[in-house]
């Protein structure tokens, strides 16, 4: 039986004990190993242009080039390669951006450390995973129209106007009898209009769905 590839990290952050904590822990999993590291934005493009790791820890505020400009190099050079945003800060004008630029996750700096790991496992997946705290941030700033309502909207064509009005309750976090409420439908018809969202933006759940809508300026 083939020994299954593990998940190669590259670390992006300007402080180096910061870099040490990470690759002692991660360097301790089984399925994790580390492909490299960067002290700031431009030297993390670089990096990840010459390793291709599958995931990028990326530090946001970093002398020179910042963690977003960074991400947004990266996943539009590369798009295999998936970022995770590990910062100190949660506020709205921070996570949105690194959100348009394309990271799949975003994480504050006292994570715990199964869930770091857990976190990579996750959106070298393909998944999208924010921290509980960050997710009520962004959720309660798109319901009320605050940064992450602002960006020009980027509907995927494949959605009919009615489903994109599904993915607009998704977005703020409502259950499905609030959605059929606001839409004037039966429950059974939300959850297929949900089922057809998933599927046709290739999201795993409702998390995804709302951070789909995030960086795409539903409100």
């Amino acid at each position: 039986m083939a020994k299954q590839a593990r998940i190669r990290v590259l670390i992006v952050d300007d402080h180096a004990v910061v870099r040490g904590g990470l690759r002692t822990f991660l360097g301790m999993l089984g399925d994790i190993e580390i492909a490299g590291e960067a002290a700031d934005g431009a030297a993390g493009v670089e990096a990840a242009a010459k390793k291709l790791p599958d995931v990028v820890l990326m530090d946001l505020l970093m002398p020179g080039m910042d963690g977003v400009e960074a991400t947004r190099r990266i996943r539009e050079a590369h798009p295999d390669v998936k970022v995770i945003v590990l910062t100190s800060f949660a506020e709205e004008d921070k996570v949105f951006p690194a959100l348009r630029a394309g990271a799949s996750g975003y994480l504050l700096k006292d994570v715990q450390p199964a869930e770091l790991a857990e976190t990579i496992r996750a959106v070298a997946r393909g998944e999208s995973r924010l921290a509980p705290d960050v997710t009520k941030k962004v959720l309660s700033g798109i319901a009320a129209g605050g940064p992450g309502g602002k960006a020009a909207p980027e509907p995927a064509a494949s959605l009919t106007a009615r489903a994109q009005e599904v993915l607009r309750c998704l977005a703020r976090g409502r259950p499905n009898k609030e959605n059929t409420a606001d839409l004037f439908i039966a429950e059974k018809t939300v959850k297929t209009h949900i089922s057809s969202i998933l599927a046709k933006l290739e999201l795993a759940d409702r998390t995804q769905a709302a951070v789909y809508a995030v960086k795409h300026g539903y409100e």
